[in-house]
């Protein structure tokens, strides 16, 4: 997956953790997640990028963008 473009952050500018679920409250990621996503490679990106999703959609939080179909395929 070297030849993809950088994948932008997912970051809302909404930062702040939910001691509940240790998640952000504007992007769904990780501490670990955001912690890693500048040294991450486009692959572990993209699989960070697809659990969002997933995430979003267990949560009921959905946007046009979400239904569109990925060009990407989810890395196995």
């Amino acid at each position: 997956m070297n030849d993809l473009p950088d994948i932008p952050t997912p970051c809302v500018g909404i930062c702040r953790l939910d001691p509940a679920s240790g998640r952000c409250e504007g992007c769904m990621r990780t501490a670990r997640e955001i912690a890693r996503w500048p040294y991450a490679d486009n692959e572990e990106k993209l699989a960070i990028v697809h659990e969002l999703r997933r995430r979003r959609r267990a949560a009921g939080i959905t946007s046009p963008a979400d239904s569109r179909p990925r060009r990407r395929k989810a890395p196995v």
